[in-house]
């Protein structure tokens, strides 16, 4: 039995080795071996950063009330449209103008000693200057007139405040704008304690709108004042919105924690960046959910090959007797195939977003280099890819990063 399994093991291994040399054998592999091109062409190349957002008026006023009463009449509504000054709501004044009322007897009561205490006091220090009158008599009258000057300047205080009090009872809109939030009805009290209560919310024009993203820290150091970012609303899903970013807000920082399967959470930190928003034709809705793609690397009609290209080299064990190869000095290089020559071509790059990478010098477009080398039947011989279509389904990809490319292949 051991003799058998010792035979059928040696057949198997040299049946292995007939197959491979068949395949890899000069004039085998030269018929065997086929090769895929890609076209050194213009395209745009874009990376660009996730994240979740909420779309905002640019300009956003909360309406309230400075005094305690009861609503009596409203005058606008949700979407009303409202100029500055515009009469929107009232208060009831019977309280207000009651208050000032009294306020005013009391006023008045204070003006009437006050300027008989002054008159008092002026003739008073006549005659003392005379030393008509004693000493004490003297500081009798100055004390008279400065208490009735001191009722006098506070009852004119509160007279002011009374009148002010009855004036905002009279509620006007601050702002050209639309009614967003109407947040009391007719009849209702308010009572303005320590807080100003909210009464009606007016968003500027809806026409320029902003979208108040939440960028993960990891991503932060990317994103900078003016790249160009895009994002969708589930309202819409078949539109794409394009803005720009406005403000990066450092000073805004908030954590939240999250928890996974584990007894164990983590922290995320994240920095509220501002994105213009224009929507002219008013379908962008404040308080929309936003999923945006903020693009930290953006060029448009730039040379650039597929990153395989880039990682492609000819194996002179797959290739036939009589292919030549013409290989060159330089970090970065790809390949062409003329004939039965290959020629490698040093080039400089510039920016990649993990599935194409800029071309900056060294081949001229519309060239048509080898991206990989098939076998048949066999899977392709280039090497192992990592970055946007060409990794692995089974390798996680880079933590909330978007690439895009543009790019034109001919196989």
């Amino acid at each position: 039995m051991k003799t058998k399994k010792i035979i059928l093991i040696a057949v198997v291994v040299v049946a292995a080795v007939c197959v491979c040399v068949w395949l890899f054998s000069g004039s085998a592999a030269k018929h065997k071996i086929s090769y895929a091109t890609a076209t050194v062409s213009k395209a745009d190349i874009a990376s660009s950063v996730t994240a979740t957002g909420t779309i905002e008026p640019v300009t956003e006023v909360e309406v309230g009330t400075q005094v305690s009463g009861i609503i009596d009449k409203i005058y606008v509504d949700y979407n009303s449209v409202v100029k500055k000054g515009q009469l929107i709501a009232e208060m009831d004044r019977i309280t207000l103008q009651n208050d000032l009322a009294s306020q005013q007897a009391t006023f008045d009561g204070a003006k009437a000693e006050y300027e008989y205490q002054q008159k008092n006091y002026e003739r008073n220090k006549g005659l003392h200057d005379k030393q008509l009158i004693s000493d004490t008599d003297y500081e009798t009258a100055l004390y008279n007139y400065q208490h009735a000057k001191s009722s006098y300047d506070s009852s004119k205080a509160s007279l002011a405040k009374a009148q002010r009090n009855l004036s905002y009872a009279t509620i006007t809109s601050p702002i050209d704008g639309v009614v967003i939030s109407r947040d009391v009805e007719a009849g209702q009290t308010v009572a303005s304690g320590f807080e100003t209560p909210t009464l009606f919310t007016i968003a500027a024009d809806l026409t320029q709108m902003q979208v108040v993203a939440d960028v993960d820290e990891a991503d932060i150091g990317g994103v900078e004042v003016g790249q160009r970012a895009s994002f969708t609303v589930d309202a819409y899903p078949n539109d794409t919105f394009e803005g720009k970013v406005t403000q990066i807000r450092l000073g805004d920082a908030s954590t939240s924690s999250s928890s996974s399967t584990t007894s164990s959470s983590s922290t995320v930190v994240t920095y509220e960046v501002v994105i213009s928003a224009p929507n002219p034709d008013l379908k962008l809705k404040p308080r929309l959910t936003a999923n945006i793609n903020i693009y930290i690397v953006d060029k448009q009609g730039v040379l650039c090959v597929p990153n395989k290209a880039l990682r492609f080299t000819p194996e002179p064990a797959l290739i036939g007797k009589d292919e030549t190869i013409k290989d060159c000095q330089g970090n970065h290089k790809v390949w062409t195939l003329e004939g039965n020559t290959f020629t490698a071509h040093a080039v400089q790059t510039g920016i990649t977003n993990g599935v194409a990478t800029e071309i900056t010098g060294g081949i001229a477009e519309g060239t048509k280099v080898i991206t990989e080398a098939t076998a048949a039947g066999m899977p392709s011989l280039s090497p192992d890819t990592a970055g946007g279509e060409d990794r692995s389904p089974f390798m996680p990809g880079p933590r909330r990063r978007n690439n895009n490319a543009k790019t034109t292949q001919n196989k």
